[in-house]
């Protein structure tokens, strides 16, 4: 489908690459330094699911138990014009967010992390490998975020990729990406062509700033028919006070339906507000929407397929400088019932949850 485009487009980087190669110039040793991150957490599920795995999510996994959420230990490379990173993780999340690996899922869901890049001109660098995915909000690392659990649009767009990038910051406002990749969140390939994605990050002024991401290719297995998909990602961020800030997230998804009979769409829509209150202590409330009628990213075997609207508030308190304690509630509530119970067979349109967790940074 667009196999010529990323032809192109590797050619062009493999060009680029040869040149910045002649006018490579010795310099310092790149600095390595090493961290971790442990996110041990506690989740009660009031639907009580009689495996203790939670439908629709991939934190937290588990109910009524204590687990590690996610923990990773990293490497890191940078210099004047290298840089890679390192890291290799487990935790409920990663088992449950690589179930769909076509193979080796044991040994792909170890490694967060394994990039390499090098600065190809100035403001310019090209990195290749197994990378966080440039699309939404929200990141793969719990503390990074302004809510403990994900949000919807962010559970079910991509975390991870595998490809390579360029990195183009255009000026201190603008910077740019495009990407070649596999797929949509996944190591091992699942057809012979490659997707692509693009981003543009503005930001303006302190107190605003605007990100498109998006990402086009075929999902379909070499068995099946391709089919196209398109999915826009918008994330807007108010710093409206040096206390306070709100943020807000629309995604809007397109796929060809078989024998080409138009697209099947789908769409999510979060807003988020959160309030310093003290150096030590943050609240942040969320309202969000999914809506995936068709079922294209979302399987639930229903007729009414996945249409959620939830909502949350998250309590952060800063233990010490690399400690953080979080303390949420929140609530989904669907058209049709799609959450497991405790009563065998039984399901519910709606799911709340309490969680609390302990996260270190090393």
């Amino acid at each position: 489908m667009i196999r010529f485009e990323a032809c192109i487009i590797c050619g062009m980087f493999l060009s680029m690459i040869y040149n910045g190669l002649l006018f490579a110039q010795s310099e310092e040793a790149p600095k390595v330094t090493f961290g971790a991150f442990i996110d041990a957490y506690y989740a009660y599920d009031f639907e009580r699911p009689i495996t203790r795995d939670r439908a629709y999510t991939t934190q937290p996994a588990r109910h009524n138990e204590f687990n590690i959420n996610l923990a990773f230990v990293e490497a890191r490379i940078s210099g004047e014009r290298v840089r890679g990173r390192l890291a290799l993780q487990t935790g409920t999340s990663v088992y449950l967010n690589y179930a769909a690996e076509a193979s080796n899922r044991e040994l792909a869901q170890l490694l967060q992390e394994g990039v390499a890049g090098f600065r190809l001109a100035d403001n310019l660098w090209i990195d290749a490998g197994i990378y966080l995915s440039h699309i939404g909000l929200e990141a793969w690392i719990s503390r990074d975020n302004w809510t403990y659990t994900r949000s919807l649009c962010s559970d079910f767009s991509p975390y991870y990729q595998t490809g390579v990038k360029a990195t183009w910051r255009t000026s201190p406002k603008l910077t740019l990406q495009l990407h070649i990749l596999n797929g949509w969140q996944n190591i091992a390939e699942t057809n012979d062509d490659k997707a692509l994605g693009l981003q543009a990050a503005f930001t303006p002024s302190e107190k605003f700033s605007l990100t498109y991401s998006n990402f086009l290719g075929n999902e379909q297995s070499d068995s099946l028919a391709s089919r196209t998909r398109f999915f826009n990602d918008v994330v807007l961020k108010f710093f409206l006070s040096p206390s306070f800030q709100i943020a807000g997230v629309f995604d809007l998804g397109l796929e060809e339906k078989p024998a080409g009979s138009g697209n099947s769409t789908w769409y999510a829509a979060m807003l988020l507000g959160k309030l310093q209150a003290t150096s030590l202590l943050a609240l942040t409330g969320r309202v969000e929407y999914y809506g995936d009628k068709k079922q294209v990213i979302v399987k639930t075997g229903t007729p009414e397929g996945f249409e959620t609207y939830g909502g949350s508030i998250t309590v952060d308190v800063a233990i010490a400088s690399n400690l953080l304690w979080r303390l949420e509630g929140r609530l989904l509530s669907s058209t049709g019932e799609i959450y497991p119970t405790h009563d065998s067979g039984k399901l519910s349109e709606r799911n709340g949850l309490v969680v609390t967790a302990l996260a270190l940074m090393l």
